[in-house]
């Protein structure tokens, strides 16, 4: 029989510790009166970007759907399995969020791997077959002058946000809404090095830098 991961039980106990008393009532009201969060993210499966941490975020918060490279396919109503669809589905139809997240990231090892055209892992080629939903958005991007390939990665990255965030409106139950004000749409960029996280400016398509309140001012 396998052993269950130690560091998980550690971890529990330290949330059951620490974390739990604070927060029992409201795992408690979460439980008799179900989920309703406002905010939907779609995050990257990376173990560095865990959108419940960049957002100090608490249970029932977020609903997040997470995969490698923080992708949204196209609307697809074709009879297969659609894990990202499913989820997008409840969000906006049943829990009626106001707002979707597409939060992407540096050093994404699924962009990378686009770029790099590296072989496939197994015969299956889940990931590349998953990343051609980038392969034009890839063959659109530009690489400057004096690109490094790094530089060109990290314009793919932000790129991959503004095409989630397109395809996100090819999902009738997503534009509907958003046409009529009831849905908003947003894109964020994290750097892992740093810690630093970037709006998305969908007028001009860059990313604003949020800056982070020095920890001496108490005026908010």
């Amino acid at each position: 029989m396998s052993e269950f991961p130690q560091q998980l039980i550690a971890g529990y106990r330290a949330f059951a510790q620490q974390r739990l008393p604070t927060e029992q009532s409201r795992y408690r009201e979460l439980a008799e009166r179900g989920q309703s969060p406002e905010v939907m993210v779609i995050g990257c499966s990376d173990s560095r970007v865990s959108p419940e941490v960049v957002f100090d975020a608490g249970p029932g918060e977020l609903f997040v759907v997470r995969n490698v490279a923080n992708l949204v396919p196209p609307y697809a109503p074709d009879g297969a399995a659609h894990g990202v669809s499913a989820a997008l589905e409840f969000a906006v139809q049943v829990l009626r969020v106001k707002h979707i997240v597409v939060l992407g990231h540096a050093q994404c090892g699924g962009i990378k791997a686009l770029v790099q055209d590296t072989a496939p892992l197994s015969p299956g080629d889940f990931i590349g077959k998953w990343m051609s939903i980038l392969e034009t958005t890839r063959d659109e991007t530009e690489m400057h002058d004096h690109d490094t390939q790094d530089d060109f990665i990290a314009r793919l990255e932000k790129r991959a946000v503004s095409t989630s965030l397109k395809n996100l409106l090819t999902f009738p139950c997503v534009s509907i809404l958003a046409e009529r004000g009831k849905l908003q749409l947003h894109g964020a960029y994290f750097g892992v090095a740093k810690g630093s996280l970037s709006i998305l400016d969908r007028s001009t398509g860059e990313f604003k830098k949020i800056e982070a309140l020095p920890t001496s001012d108490t005026s908010i």
